[in-house]
């Protein structure tokens, strides 16, 4: 799905990480872990072509699409669009009224799977902090990617709502072969979801299964 080849990203004199390689395949659900500031936004945006690399390569498959959920956004409360509407948006842009049939019936499609139906056509800007992560989530499942990148999607929510996040990204991953890359702190989500990980240091970095994560991180600083 993606292989990273002897990445490095550096700004000025600052080295950001260097000789960084890794392998995604389809059906992964990678964690990317590490302390602020060590890169892991970086890397994303690397992969997202948002910034090009210092030296190294990204290959991808030829059929790679990406879905991308950010940090949760606090939308202001008179937010107009709808909850289905804002979905929408990830085939429209602003031209809501001329989704085809298919695309219609795929926002629904996608609605149900999060739960969302029932308050589909309420205006997001008053939906609960978890139904706007869940809505983000669905604008971006919408146009059926193969490669979910969840960027600290859910650091600001609760955790019952964080873990009804997860279950619904693991259902998908499981279900469909969904492959997730899955950047986080929260340790507790990392160990139960999933089932690789990437850890960035500043001296370097590891990979491996989930397994043995825990093993690696005895004694070590918090990630």
């Amino acid at each position: 799905m993606l292989s990273v080849n002897d990445l490095a990203i550096n700004f000025g004199s600052t080295t950001v990480f260097d000789h960084l390689s890794f392998q995604v395949d389809q059906g992964d659900f990678l964690a990317v872990i590490g302390v602020n500031g060590v890169g892991k936004t970086t890397l994303i945006k690397t992969i997202l072509g948002q910034l090009k690399p210092t030296a190294g390569t990204i290959e991808t498959n030829p059929q790679l699409k990406i879905g991308y959920v950010p940090q949760f956004r606090n939308l202001d409360s008179e937010y107009p669009l709808t909850i289905a509407d804002f979905v929408s948006l990830n085939f429209t842009g602003w031209k809501l009224p001329w989704l085809s049939k298919k695309e219609r019936q795929r926002v629904q499609t996608v609605i149900k799977q999060l739960e969302l139906t029932p308050i589909a056509n309420r205006p997001l800007g008053r939906a609960s902090g978890g139904e706007k992560q869940k809505a983000y989530l669905a604008q971006a499942l919408v146009a059926e990617p193969n490669l979910l990148i969840l960027d600290e999607s859910t650091a600001s929510l609760d955790p019952t709502t964080k873990q009804e996040l997860l279950r619904v990204v693991k259902d998908l991953n499981q279900r469909l072969g969904l492959t997730i890359i899955f950047i986080s702190h929260d340790m507790e989500l990392v160990n139960e979801y999933p089932n690789k990980y990437l850890w960035l240091r500043s001296d370097g970095y590891s990979q491996g299964p989930i397994a043995e994560l825990e093993m690696k991180l005895r004694g070590e600083a918090d990630v």
